[in-house]
């Protein structure tokens, strides 16, 4: 036992696997919660089924966390939906194991400091504990610590409509009728959307699950018309990598958006990037290009999906090093830049590439990666064990590699496609922090600059 307290940010899947590898190690976890129970921004999608089996969304501490509880694992090649996830796997790893003494729910962290030193002041910092101010129904708290992990997330900072990261001209004003992430289409929020033209913005797999779910939706109410709106050009970018992706069910989504884009049951809007957002005699009119003349489509409702942004409000006394563009820790920008590359697995990387000038201080999970996309549950499971590792003064087991991830069957060069037989990728690098995957490693290491695959 090392005595250690180390505050966790968030008790989702990574938070909890953190939180199970901190005990592990003989370290005092305490999770801050902004939710009323664990796994709050899950609850919010519940509905949606993953792309990822069973054996990619268990963490091996939590697993062995749970073992004494009588708890059984799922078929590990079986897909859960959100609400699967959260009934067979993290609500009894919150309730039934010693995680659920250390989970404060209703905690808003809302800034976090050194105790005693404010950003500027450098000399005895390391050795000052972390303080860290969270809102819960009592009023302000304060809580100290000698590491933090924050793995908070990215599902409460959706992008924004406008293509140029900022809100459309209009778009607060008309919030009413602007979705983000993936809304419960045929179940919760099927008045809302039943019968409408819903315009969905966006070329990621919530995009394209969504005007999945609205084609199913216009068989069952008619009237309902899903319409695409791409920023691109190339719709088949969104396709994915079909039968190539070892991740059957992301492979599946790709193929089966396709066969409904090529039967024109899905309006397609290319190269539209979205600036005005206005009326249109009670319905929404979405503009791309110059408020005059600009290209227009009119809908009843719209739904955003255009990826996640960090929340790092609460983060500004700490020292960061993060990517001026992605907003990743720096050693991992390069593996994650869309503008590059994008091998849609990134090889697997813990501590050493989530580290900061601050020491003890980690962002993981889906937050560390920024605004990139392409995050996958059981890349923040490794991250984590890492970070533990790390915290706990174990540098030979932060710094190994315990993971093997699927290939996507879709790699691209400089922001260009390529599909699998391309063999852009080979699998995952071992070694080079730099590299995105094994061809990019061994180009690297013969001194090929930019993205080593092209």
């Amino acid at each position: 036992m090392n005595g250690k307290t180390v505050a966790i940010i968030g008790a989702g899947p990574v938070g909890l696997a953190a939180a199970a590898h901190v005990l592990e190690r003989g370290m005092s976890p305490i999770l801050l919660e902004a939710g009323g129970e664990a796994a709050h921004a899950i609850r919010q999608w519940q509905h949606v089924q993953l792309f990822s089996p069973w054996e990619y969304n268990i963490d091996k501490a939590a697993a062995r966390l749970l073992a004494p509880t009588g708890w059984n694992s799922p078929d590990p090649q079986s897909y859960p939906t959100g609400g699967e996830l959260i009934e067979r796997y993290l609500e009894p790893l919150a309730t039934r194991t010693p995680l659920r003494e250390a989970i404060r729910t209703s905690s808003r962290v809302t800034a976090i400091s050194r105790a005693g030193f404010d950003k500027t002041k450098t000399k005895g910092r390391e050795q000052a504990p972390f303080e860290i101010r969270y809102q819960n129904g009592k009023g302000p708290e304060v809580l100290r610590a000698d590491a933090v992990i924050d793995v908070s997330g990215t599902w409460f900072s959706p992008n924004p409509a406008g293509s140029n990261g900022l809100p459309a001209i209009g778009e607060r004003k008309r919030a009413d009728r602007i979705a983000h992430g993936m809304p419960d289409l045929r179940g919760t929020h099927r008045a809302r959307y039943a019968g409408k033209t819903v315009a969905v913005l966006g070329a990621g797999h919530s995009a394209v699950g969504t005007l999945i779910d609205l084609v199913q939706l216009a068989e069952e109410a008619p009237g309902t018309k899903p319409v695409w709106l791409l920023r691109g050009t190339e719709p088949a970018k969104a396709f994915g990598g079909g039968s190539n992706d070892q991740l059957a069910a992301r492979g599946e989504l790709g193929s089966t958006f396709a066969a409904l884009v090529a039967a024109g049951k899905i309006g397609v809007e290319t190269g539209f990037g979205v600036t005005h957002l206005s009326d249109a005699e009670g319905r929404l009119r979405i503009s791309a290009g110059a408020c005059c003349g600009a290209r227009s489509v009119i809908a009843d409702e719209l739904i955003v999906a255009t990826g996640f942004r960090p929340d790092l409000s609460f983060l500004s006394e700490l020292r960061l090093r993060l990517d001026p563009a992605i907003e990743a820790p720096v050693a991992l920008a390069p593996l994650i830049d869309p503008n590059e590359h994008s091998c849609g697995t990134v090889r697997p990387h813990g501590a050493r590439e989530l580290a900061h000038d601050e020491p003890d201080f980690y962002i993981a999970g889906m937050k560390s990666y920024g605004r990139a996309p392409t995050f996958l549950m059981v890349t923040g499971y490794e991250q984590v064990r890492s970070i533990a590792a790390d915290i706990a003064g174990d540098k030979k087991a932060a710094a190994r590699v315990e993971l093997v991830l699927p290939e996507t069957g879709v790699c691209t060069r400089g922001g260009v496609e390529q599909g699998a037989a391309s063999g852009c990728c080979g699998g995952p690098a071992k070694e080079d922090a730099s590299a995105c995957c094994a061809a990019d490693e061994t180009a690297k290491k013969a001194g090929a600059s930019g993205c080593g695959c092209s």
